[in-house]
């Protein structure tokens, strides 16, 4: 199995153990060496997921991993949140963050760009639309390469409130 075929296959196999627990799959990556990869799980629930449930989650998440052939034996586990910059895989992301900024990278050029930060304005017709510096975009779906949420984090009100 190639690194193009093993995401979807362990995606697959994870995301129904994941609903079965109570959490979103957010995302599977493997990266590093083919001898020793590291995969990456983020996972997330309603309401936000705790360090302890993402601890039990990589009880379950071995022992299915441990069971997948074509990963190596030597492979590292990382499991956690997606944080702060949240990827945004599936279309149901985008609905879900209507009102948030999101960076979104294109596959093709669209209106003399393949980089789109603003906000998510909506979800119509397997396509997102976006306001870019008051500009509106629409990205159809299968377009985008790559999207994460941007959060904006305003430090001066952060030091106010003593964080």
């Amino acid at each position: 199995m190639t690194g193009d075929t093993l995401v979807p296959y362990l995606t697959s196999l994870l995301e129904p153990l994941a609903e079965t627990e109570g959490l979103e799959l957010v995302a599977v990556e493997v990266v590093g060496e083919r001898r020793a990869p590291i995969v990456r799980i983020l996972l997330d629930r309603e309401g936000g997921i705790t360090i302890d449930a993402i601890a039990e989650a990589s009880h379950w998440i071995v022992e299915t991993l441990d069971g997948v052939r074509d990963l190596p034996a030597g492979y590292t586990l990382e499991t956690s949140s997606p944080g702060i910059d949240r990827p945004l895989r599936k279309l149901s992301d985008f609905e879900r963050f209507i009102g948030s900024k999101a960076k979104v990278t294109t596959r093709q050029l669209i209106g003399r760009r393949k980089q789109f930060t603003g906000t998510i304005v909506a979800v119509v017709d397997d396509a997102i639309h976006m306001d870019v510096d008051e500009t509106e975009y629409t990205i159809p779906f299968a377009e985008v390469d790559k999207a994460r949420l941007r959060a904006e984090i305003d430090f001066d009100r952060e030091a106010q409130d003593g964080i």
